[in-house]
C-alpha cells in the first residue's frame, strides 16, 4: 500500500470518508451487521466477497495504479 506521507500518494487527494481506515472499518462493519441481523451464512458470505473485492480495488489496485501513473509522469520523456 502507498505511504500516506508520500507526496505522490493517492490518499492526499481523497476526502476523509475515502481514506484507508474508513474503507477498512466499513468493510469490517458490513459483514458484522449482515451477520448480526440475519445470522445466515448464505447472506453474509456474499457481503464478505463484495467487501474483499472492494478492498482489492480501492486499497491495492487503485493506489498502485496511481503511483505507477505518477512515476511515469515524472520520468523523463524520450
Amino acid at each position: 500500500m502507498t505511504d500516506p506521507a508520500d507526496s505522490n500518494s493517492l490518499w492526499q487527494h481523497k476526502p476523509w470518508w475515502c481514506q484507508p481506515w474508513s474503507i477498512v472499518l466499513t468493510g469490517l462493519a458490513l459483514p458484522a451487521i449482515a451477520w448480526g441481523f440475519t445470522h445466515r451464512l448464505w447472506l453474509t458470505l456474499p457481503v464478505v466477497g463484495v467487501v474483499l473485492g472492494w478492498w482489492t480495488l480501492f486499497l491495492y489496485l487503485a493506489p498502485r495504479q496511481y503511483a505507477d501513473a505518477m512515476q511515469h509522469q515524472q520520468s523523463p520523456q524520450k
